[in-house]
């Protein structure tokens, strides 16, 4: 069984801003565009289709995964995937660049021992600035049928 918790930064700002403009660019808030749990690994190619994703089941790996544009130098991208508000998992990613487009992900690719326990799960993603909390947003509950 594999524990992932996988952060990087790539560039995604293609996906939510197409604009050329370096002076539009920095001055882009940071945003949430893609939150959700689903039963593998993603990329931004698969995000950027917008398809909806597989929810895990009690026997599937299950993996939380946010997708956060112009995050700026400084900023803390955190997702946990949650259990009845409690945090199973989670992955944090200190960004070292202005305007960073950041997908991080945490679960796990296999199933744990068992199965996953009963419940409401989510995906939580917050960046916070300087202390201050910038965005921060969760999933709708979801059980793991």
């Amino acid at each position: 069984m594999t524990v992932l918790a996988l952060a990087f930064g790539s560039s995604l700002a293609a996906a939510a801003d197409e604009t050329d403009d370096s002076a539009a660019r920095a001055e882009a808030k940071t945003t949430i565009v893609s939150l959700g749990i689903t039963d593998h690994k993603v990329d931004e190619k698969e995000l950027m289709r917008r398809m909806l994703l597989p929810t895990p089941s009690f026997n599937s790996p299950g993996v939380a995964y946010g997708w956060v544009a112009h995050a700026k130098k400084g900023d803390r991208v955190e997702l946990h995937l949650t259990l009845d508000g409690e945090s199973l998992m989670h992955s944090v990613n200190e960004i070292t660049e202005d305007d960073t487009d950041v997908l991080i992900q945490a679960g796990k690719t296999g199933v744990p021992a068992g199965g996953w326990p009963k419940g409401q799960y989510t995906a939580k993603v917050t960046v916070t600035r300087g202390g201050e909390t910038v965005v921060e947003q969760e999933t709708d509950p979801v059980p793991f049928k």
